[in-house]
C-alpha cells in the first residue's frame, strides 16, 4: 500500500475503518481516484481533498442501489475534479510568480494507481493547464487509465463522439508542445550532468546539455525568492544557473529522490529545502523546474531515503 493510501486511510474516522460501511468497496479504488484526482488537479493536498469528499458522498449514498460502485466511485471524482479545476485555473492565475505541479513521491507506486504512467510526468501537467476541463477528464481517464470511450462518455455525460474529439485535440495539443521524452535513465544520466557542471560553474558544459529552446521555470509562490518568469533559451538559461550556482550549491546536501517517474534532487542545508528536476529529449534538456516553494515538498523527504537506499542496493550488487 503507497504512502499516500496509508496517509489518506489514516484520515477515516476509526469507527469506520473498524467495519465495513462501504469501505469494502471503496478502499481497492481509492488509489485509483487519488490518481486521477491528482493528474487533473496538479496538486497532491487538493487531490486527497477530492478523495475525502468522494469517500463522504459515498458515505451518504443509499449505496444498495449502486450497481457498480467503481463506476459510481471514478464518475463521482472526475465530475469534482472539473468542478475544482476551473477554480483552481483562477487561482493559478494569480499565483505569485510562476506555478508549477505539486511533485509526488512515486517511488512505491510509478504509476500513481493508473493502468500507466501517462499524464505524470511533470511537464506533461504543466500542459494539462491549457486544456479545458472537460479536455483534460477525457485526456486523463482514456490515457493514464485506459477507460474505453463509452465508458468515458457515460462519466462525463457526452456524446461518444464528442469525447473522441476531445482526447483527439489533447493529444494533439501534448504532441504539438512537447518533443518525446528519453528514458528515465538517460533523464537520470542529463541530470546528475547538469547537476555537475552547475556545481562547478561550467559555462560550455552547461550549454552543451541544453536544447536551444529550454525553458527554466522556477516556482517560489512569493514565499520564497525565485525567478518571477520563465527563463528562455539556451545562453540565457545557462547564464542564468551559472549565476545562482553559489548559492544553490555551495555547503548543501543533494540527494536523489524518486518524483512523477522520474529522477530528482533533493537540496537541503542553505535555508529551506528545495527541489529540481528536468525533462528531457534527444535534443537535450528541454526543461528545468526548480521547486522552491516549501508546501511543495511535503511528501517528498520520505522518497529520499527510498531511492538512496535503491541506489545503493543497485550499485551493491553490480
Amino acid at each position: 500500500m503507497s504512502e499516500e493510501l496509508q496517509a489518506s486511510r489514516s484520515l477515516l474516522p476509526k469507527a469506520v475503518v473498524g467495519t465495513d460501511d462501504g469501505l469494502s468497496a471503496f478502499d481497492p479504488v481509492r488509489s485509483r481516484l487519488f490518481g486521477i484526482a491528482y493528474r487533473m488537479l496538479g496538486s497532491a493536498a487538493e487531490a486527497e481533498d477530492i478523495v475525502q469528499d468522494v469517500w463522504m458522498r459515498w458515505q451518504s449514498t443509499n449505496r444498495s442501489t449502486v450497481e457498480n460502485p467503481p463506476a459510481f466511485l471514478v464518475t463521482t471524482t472526475a465530475r469534482l475534479c472539473i468542478n475544482a479545476t476551473q477554480s483552481a485555473h483562477s487561482r493559478h492565475e494569480t499565483y505569485v510568480g510562476t506555478w508549477l505541479p505539486e511533485p509526488v513521491d512515486t517511488s512505491n507506486d510509478p504509476r500513481i494507481g493508473a493502468e500507466r504512467s501517462e499524464a505524470l510526468k511533470l511537464a506533461v501537467l504543466l500542459l494539462l493547464e491549457k486544456l479545458s476541463p472537460t479536455e483534460r477528464a477525457a485526456f486523463v481517464l482514456r490515457e493514464a487509465f485506459d477507460y474505453s470511450y463509452g465508458q468515458i462518455a457515460d462519466i462525463l455525460q457526452m456524446d461518444e463522439a464528442n469525447v473522441r474529439q476531445l482526447v483527439s485535440r489533447a493529444r494533439k495539443h501534448i504532441a504539438d508542445e512537447r518533443r518525446a521524452s528519453v528514458s528515465p535513465e538517460k533523464q537520470r544520466r542529463l541530470l546528475e550532468a547538469f547537476v555537475a557542471a552547475a556545481q562547478g560553474g561550467d559555462l560550455a558544459d552547461l550549454e552543451g546539455l541544453l536544447s536551444e529552446d529550454v525553458v527554466s521555470y522556477s516556482d517560489g509562490g512569493g514565499l520564497v525568492r525565485a525567478a518571477g518568469v520563465p527563463v528562455t533559451g539556451r545562453t540565457r538559461v545557462a547564464t542564468f544557473v551559472n549565476a545562482i550556482s553559489t548559492w544553490c550549491w555551495k555547503g548543501v546536501t543533494v540527494d536523489w529522490v524518486e518524483i512523477n517517474g522520474q529522477a530528482a534532487v533533493l537540496v537541503s542545508g542553505n535555508g529551506a529545502p528545495w527541489l529540481a528536476t528536468i525533462d528531457a529529449s534527444e535534443q537535450g534538456i528541454n526543461e528545468i523546474m526548480w521547486f522552491l516553494r516549501p508546501s511543495k515538498l511535503a511528501a517528498i523527504p520520505r522518497s529520499a531515503r527510498k531511492l538512496d537506499d535503491k541506489s545503493a542496493a543497485a550499485s551493491a550488487s553490480a
